[in-house]
């Protein structure tokens, strides 16, 4: 009988911070460290949540009013998807063969003040296979960002990576988001985080991260890549100009977690705390073989004529045009096309 094996490869996690504001320049950035990671052997790449152009630490030290002009300057340096800074990224992980997932601020083609927080999936060959934009933005982030729809919230299928799916920060402590994706028969989960260092203090960040990765892996039987931005200087900088004492509240340590979990919980390969970096771990898929015959929340492990659970996969749009003439309908069209992709 012949054995056929299940796609195993190497995984990396970056943990870095971006270049605050400049979207040209983190992208420039996240090239680099593209490179980085494929000459290392990585084949799956995965950044820190909106990476590009970066987070809004303003929303947790200040009040709303004086936050509001630091909301304009992210709102400018956000990204369309698709776009230039994307496209960027696009080349690079085609020239490199690799998938890349990748953090933005995304912007609205209908309003100029709405933002996304959105996860881009890239393939080897440059395409764009998947965004998953965050459902509920979490406490000071409503400020910022509007929520996502269920038509993202979704699983692509790979022949060398696996099933490929992915939520972002606080997502992965939602049960019902993860079942979602479990349920489309995800066996890689990325877990996109931002360095929260204004948590409260009896709140290890770090751990927190680790401990819901551990959970989502152990829960589904699968791997789970988690990937977490840093405070630069630059950053630090930055907020000093709107509170003083900001140094002093994100400079904490233990408030960002990089690395690979596997089926049963535990990690493989790198461990980032803090430190900018990469963390490299080596996936197998056929590892979560074995653990799913004693716990398959999907499968034989459920009792689905006791529960039923379902998801509204409609795009959610602000308006809907039943009648309008050539020129506009083209124009609506191309639009959708564009947002997409």
């Amino acid at each position: 009988m012949a054995d056929r094996d299940l796609p195993k490869f190497k995984a990396a996690a970056v943990q870095a911070s971006p270049v605050f504001l400049d979207p040209t320049k983190t992208a420039a950035k996240a090239v680099s460290l593209i490179a980085e990671a494929a000459n290392n052997g990585a084949k799956l790449i995965v950044f820190p949540e909106v990476f590009i152009p970066g987070y809004p630490y303003w929303n947790w030290i200040t009040d709303p009013i004086t936050g509001s002009a630091w909301f304009e300057k992210l709102v400018k340096a956000s990204v369309f998807v698709p776009g230039p800074e994307i496209g960027v990224i696009r080349k690079a992980a085609e020239s490199h063969g690799v998938y890349v997932v990748m953090g933005v601020n995304e912007r609205s083609h209908h309003s100029l003040g709405a933002l996304y927080n959105t996860l881009v999936f890239i393939g080897p060959d440059g395409r764009i296979i998947n965004k998953h934009r965050k459902l509920v933005p979490t406490w000071a982030e409503k400020l910022t960002w509007t929520g996502g729809d269920g038509s993202t919230l979704k699983v692509t299928r790979t022949d060398d990576i696996g099933n490929l799916g992915g939520l972002a920060c606080g997502e992965n402590t939602n049960t019902l988001a993860r079942f979602a994706l479990l349920a489309q028969g995800e066996n890689v989960h990325t877990a996109s985080y931002i360095s929260l260092p204004v948590a409260p203090k009896d709140y290890d960040m770090a751990e927190a991260i680790k401990l819901r990765t551990a959970a989502h892996s152990f829960e589904g039987k699968v791997f789970s890549v988690v990937a977490t931005s840093t405070v630069s200087e630059e950053i630090i900088t930055e907020m000093e100009k709107i509170r003083p004492d900001a140094r002093e509240l994100l400079e904490r340590k233990s408030s960002a977690y990089s690395g690979i979990i596997g089926p049963d919980g535990r990690p493989v390969g790198d461990e980032l705390i803090d430190d900018e970096g990469i963390a490299y771990g080596e996936i197998d898929l056929n590892r979560c073989i074995q653990p799913k015959q004693m716990h398959d929340i999907v499968g034989h492990y459920n009792r689905f004529d006791v529960f039923n659970f379902s998801v509204n996969n409609t795009p959610m749009a602000p308006i809907n045009l039943t009648q309008t003439d050539t020129d506009t309908s083209e124009q609506t069209q191309q639009q959708e096309k564009q947002h997409d992709q």
